[in-house]
């Protein structure tokens, strides 16, 4: 061959070995074929659907890849709701440097084989269903700088490891379960610039003085990690801190002056603790964006100095104790949207110029003692969501300015001493829900037209007058309180239209006319109070068949005919049709000691039965047989009398002797808690002088045990013939013995014997939120104000909710309490609110089961919950 011929036949044999190199590349490439291992590991999740060589030839471009010189480097999977666990062999991508697993639906304890990713620098965990601890050798990943593992279940310790991550610049462990400690080396994390450990249950440990040797520090987030102690003065030298929150926590004492010196901090929420004292005068933390220091017990003044953030959009001191005037300055500020101080003792005038030089959004200044009037320029941005102010001493007539205030949501300034007429664009604002001027000086006629949007109008104890419009869109309205007006006319046929309407209050009034019969509409009304005006006509029967209706209160009216037999359906709580002119029978159904004031100065009512206060129906027949048997009664009572007293006296000799046997019969224990105290400790405090209360099946008695102070004992007599206290307890035993939740009243144990039972409670030092309701029945044992304040009043209707909730949806199965009242709501020294008495709670059982139906409980209310059948089987049991 010649030497071109060679020359030819060697480029095509190249060509031709180039060409089956490529081939075979692309058939198998390691790091593609890893991935395809991981896709069909997770069962192919529809979103690595396009991992496959037949979409793209080069992994590189699939979803979530990321490539460094044709190798994988990244694996992002975020929110592509993968369910199982992180695959063992991921680590044999050698270049991984990232891996983020964010938001998915991963399982399993701690992937212990990404310690084999030698090369890795960002892992997430984070938002997914990770349970157990955290390995003790977590600081294998030597080269890690950001580790997130927020939202988990990881449990138990965070381990002293975590420390020696030098590299570290993001550490996220908040809103686990984490129920042990966390290690002061944290603090030798010079490079951590965000530490993230809110929302975990760690136990009670003051803020170590390690991490305030941060100083790379900008993002610490501690909130309702249980905190105690102080803030230290050092957290002063965090140079660096941006967002600072240890909200939701035990904090006291003083706010540290350092704090209000660092020059970088735009967010400071120290909310919720038990902070003391007054703010630092002192701030040169111009860069703060957002404060909020409400609920603490801090006193004093707001600063003059806070008149210099210029970039403070959000200020939060409420449910404080402050006290002086508000510093003019503040109402200056540029940036301000939201201002809340209510629940103070602030006094003087609100800021003149307040929402003049911003784009204000809500001014919350309600529970103080404010005078003066509203800020004339309060909307002059156009922002304007909501006004809270009531409660205050403010007088004068509102702004014009708020009736141009298109942008409102919310008005509420009830309790003031405001006058004049209400700006006609404030009845008309269309986006306005809650209008709430009760309570004022406020005078003149509402327009014929209000915003259809309203949901809660409240107008009560002021002098409006004129008629109620006919015109007005009230479809989606739920409270109407007008009372204590001069409002004239007829009822509007209109005000029967809403579907929503839950309360109807135009009591003393000058109304007249009847009552519109189409009612029809008012399926959710609770709550109808129409008493002290001049109506007439007969009761509308329509009344009758309102479903939820539970309060009526016609009286001090000119009604007249028969009271509607359909009121025989009403399960009114509350019933008032006295002073009127009705005629007739009481319905059976009414004829109840609960309506026994219900009917009174009706001349032509009368009743069959002997336990209201009216005449009885045919009265001389009854007058008759009354005369004739004047004798047989005579000797009825004395007999009657001398069996009572022989009875009275059996009765005391089996007393004796039952006392003497339960102390002598033996006595059994069942604790349901650790203990230091037994059955001989507690019998000797049953005593009258120890008794604090007496329910339907049993008394109470306030029991001194040495060593744990005092304890509440319900003693609940045996009755062979009494079934129903037997299941009381049984009831009360099986549910209290079984639950833990901070707003149920803890059983501590049972002590019994063949003829008593007693169940051992946890001491409540507040009594019960009934005896704090209504004073005049309150014990003798409770001490303090006899007043709620309104913070405590909400604390105590939030624990209540929580205990109810974790009843409702944190047992398995729910359980209804069934008899959920004031009474069995009770206040430890703190005030908040443990619910008691579960004798009458019953379990839901799952479909298909015998449930509870009957709605046992107080008259005139059923608690919430699932309502079933009862079975046969149940009934007779």
């Amino acid at each position: 061959m010649g030497t071109t011929t060679l020359i030819f036949l060697s480029y095509h044999f190249s060509t031709l070995f180039l060409c089956l190199s490529y081939t075979k590349s692309q058939a198998y490439d390691p790091e593609q074929a890893i991935l395809l291992r991981i896709r069909q590991y997770w069962q192919s999740p529809p979103p690595l659907n396009q991992w496959s060589p037949s979409i793209s030839s080069s992994h590189c471009s699939w979803p979530g890849v990321n490539c460094t010189n044709s190798s994988i480097t990244g694996l992002h999977f975020t929110n592509m709701n993968i369910i199982g666990t992180i695959p063992p062999f991921i680590c044999d991508l050698k270049n991984l440097t990232v891996l983020d697993f964010y938001n998915n639906s991963f399982v399993g304890m701690f992937p212990v084989a990404l310690f084999s990713c030698s090369k890795l620098q960002y892992l997430s965990l984070s938002q997914n269903y990770f349970a157990g601890a955290i390995p003790e050798d977590i600081d294998g990943f030597s080269g890690l700088s950001v580790l997130d593992l927020s939202g988990n279940n990881f449990t138990g310790n965070v381990p002293a490891a975590i420390g020696r991550l030098q590299e570290l610049k993001k550490l996220g462990l908040d809103q686990n379960q984490f129920n042990g400690t966390y290690p002061p080396e944290i603090g030798n994390l010079s490079n951590l610039e965000e530490l993230s450990m809110a929302y975990n249950d760690f136990l009670p440990s003051s803020l170590p003085f390690s991490f305030t040797q941060l100083k790379q520090l900008r993002w610490l987030w501690m909130s309702a990690s249980n905190l105690i102690g102080e803030i230290p003065e050092t957290v002063g030298e965090m140079v660096a801190l941006e967002h600072l929150d240890l909200s939701r926590n035990k904090l006291e004492g003083n706010i540290p002056s350092s704090l209000f010196m660092l020059k970088n901090l735009s967010i400071m929420y120290l909310f919720r603790n038990r902070l003391c004292g007054e703010i630092p005068h002192v701030v040169e933390a111009l860069k703060l964006v957002e404060l909020d220091l409400s609920d603490n017990n801090l006193t004093g003044k707001i600063p003059d100095d806070f008149g210099k953030l210029q970039n403070l959009s959000v200020l939060n001191l409420f449910y404080n104790q402050f006290s002086g005037e508000i510093p003019e300055s503040v109402g200056r500020l540029p940036a301000l949207k939201r201002f809340s101080l209510f629940s103070n003792n602030l006094s003087g005038v609100l800021p003149p110029e307040l929402g003049r030089h911003s784009m204000l959004e809500t001014v919350e200044a309600s529970s103080n003692k404010l005078t003066g009037r509203l800020p004339e320029f309060i909307c002059n941005g156009g922002k304007l969501l909501g006004v809270a102010a009531f409660d205050n001493n403010l007088h004068g007539e509102l702004p014009e300015s708020l009736g141009n205030c298109s942008s409102l949501l919310m008005v509420s300034i009830s309790h003031n001493s405001f006058t004049g007429n209400v700006p006609v664009g404030l009845w008309t604002s269309s986006n306005l829900i809650y209008l709430m001027l009760s309570d004022n000086l406020f005078a003149g006629e509402l327009p014929d037209e209000v915003s259809g949007n309203l949901k809660r109008l409240e107008i009560s104890n002021n002098r409006f007058s004129g008629k109620i419009p006919i015109g007005a869109s009230w479809r989606n309205l739920t409270v109407f309180n007008a009372s204590n007006n001069l409002f004239s006319g007829i009822v509007p046929q209109e005000l029967t239209v809403p579907p929503l309407l839950t309360t109807l209050l135009l009591d003393r009034n000058q109304l007249s006319g009847a009552i519109p019969s189409d009612i029809v509409s008012w399926k959710s009304l609770t709550t109808l109070n129409m008493s002290q005006n001049q109506l007439s006509g007969q009761i509308p029967k329509e009344i009758g068949f309102l479903p939820n209706l539970l309060q009526l209160d016609l009286s001090g009216n000119r009604f007249s005919g028969q009271i509607p037999p359909e009121f025989s359906s009403l399960k009114c709580t509350f019933l008032n049709l006295s002073s009127n002119n009705l005629t007739g029978e009481i319905p059976i159904s009414l004829e109840n000691t609960a309506y026994k004031s219900s009917f009174l100065n009706n001349p032509g009512l009368c009743t069959r039965s002997s336990l209201l206060s009216l005449n009885l129906c045919h009265s001389n027949t009854q007058k008759s047989i009354k005369s004739s048997t004047q004798f047989i009664a005579l000797i009825s009572s004395i007999l009657a009398t001398a069996f009572v007293l022989v009875l009275l006296l059996s009765l005391f000799v089996i007393r004796v002797y039952q006392k003497k046997l339960i102390l002598n019969s033996p006595w059994k224990l069942t604790s349901f808690q650790k203990l230091d105290f037994t059955e001989s400790d507690i019998l000797p405090g049953l005593t009258e002088t120890n008794l604090i209360g007496t329910g339907g099946s049993g008394k109470v008695y306030r029991v001194s045990v040495q060593r744990s102070g005092l304890v509440a004992v319900k003693r609940i007599r045996s009755d062979k013939l009494d079934q129903k206290l037997e299941k009381q307890f049984h009831a009360e035993v099986q549910i209290l013995g079984r639950i833990r939740h901070f707003n149920i009243v803890k059983l501590l144990c049972y002590i019994y014997n063949e003829d008593s039972k007693l169940l051992v409670y946890e001491y409540m030092e507040r009594s019960s939120l009934d005896q704090w309701l209504h004073v005049k029945k309150r014990l003798t044992n409770v001490s303090g104000s006899a007043c709620l304040d309104w913070p405590t009043r909400f604390r105590i209707a939030v624990g209540a909710a929580q205990g109810l909730s974790y009843l409702h949806h944190g047992c398995s199965p729910p359980i209804i309490h069934r008899d959920v009242k004031s009474s069995n709501i009770l206040l430890d020294s703190a005030f908040n609110a443990k619910i008691a008495d579960f004798g009458l709670a019953k379990l839901l059982v799952e479909k298909g089961e015998a449930s509870a139906s009957v709605m046992a409980g107080s008259f005139g209310y059923i608690a919430p919950g699932k309502v079933c059948q009862h079975s046969e089987s149940e009934r007779e049991n």
